[in-house]
């Protein structure tokens, strides 16, 4: 097993160039499997730098009215479990998609599966990096540990909170820190938390590694914004929005192509 991480190459490598990572996050399965597949090949080509590979899941707390229909997609149309979303980075692994794949699952599809189990699933299948939203820091201790025997990084989240808190979630994350840029669900926004930057500086003091701003980005503008503070800016539901304007086009093989470019405009555009 290799002992560097992808995601920490990748941050490095970024940082030497003077440049932030962009990090879209998908709904695997939406509309299927193997289309999922062609967007990550998408994204990669629009300058992606990671994505965050969505599991999805039929009670989605951290998630707003668009992820929430894209899962219900996923979930009506292939049944898409946890496993199989493992099987996309797979196979985007095997058709040469090069970035980090982070895996985003609620916590209750791994203890279904069992923590062993789960962590032997995702071992050696491209996952570099592992999202839980509902899974506090008091209680991820055994996760952790496994994570870190695995060479995946448990990635925290973090939301504007008292500052011993902060540094108590900060200091013991691994690849980056997730800082939630709003207060509530996942959703397009054109306004942020009104102390994001005080609460980003906190972030940053107390983080010894790399810190990445998500919830509410949805354009270029936004992306900008948070460039000079952070290391990185996730996109989620303005993607997964795209995803789903374009969804007539992908379903048809004669016009896929041009969703697909539609997607790699967009994302595209983001990176700049």
């Amino acid at each position: 097993m290799n002992s560097t991480n992808r995601i920490d190459i990748a941050f490095e490598t970024l940082r030497n160039q003077g440049k932030t990572a962009l990090i879209p996050f998908l709904t695997i399965g939406d509309p299927d499997l193997g289309t999922s597949v062609e967007i990550i090949q998408t994204l990669e080509q629009a300058g992606a730098d990671m994505i965050e590979l969505g599991v999805p899941y039929s009670d989605p707390l951290a998630d707003g009215p668009v992820i929430q229909r894209a899962s219900e997609r996923a979930l009506k149309n292939g049944k898409v479990t946890l496993a199989k979303v493992v099987q996309v980075a797979e196979t985007a692994r095997e058709a040469g998609v090069q970035i980090p794949f982070i895996l985003f699952s609620y916590f209750n599809p791994i203890l279904q599966l069992g923590l062993e189990s789960f962590f032997r699933l995702i071992s050696d299948k491209g996952i570099s990096g592992l999202i839980i939203p509902d899974l506090p820091i008091e209680e991820d201790g055994e996760v952790r540990t496994m994570a870190e025997q695995a060479n995946i990084h448990l990635i925290p989240l973090v939301a504007p909170t008292s500052d011993d808190r902060v540094a108590r979630i900060a200091s013991k994350a691994r690849g980056f820190v997730y800082c939630v840029s709003s207060l509530g669900v996942t959703g397009v926004r054109a306004d942020f938390h009104q102390g994001i930057n005080e609460f980003l500086a906190t972030v940053r003091n107390n983080s010894s590694v790399p810190i990445a701003v998500g919830f509410g980005i949805s354009s270029r503008e936004q992306v900008q914004r948070f460039e000079k503070q952070a290391d990185g800016v996730i996109v989620g539901s303005a993607i997964v929005r795209k995803i789903e304007e374009v969804l007539p086009l992908l379903h048809e093989p004669q016009t896929k192509a041009e969703g697909l470019e539609q997607i790699r405009a967009f994302v595209s555009a983001l990176k700049g």
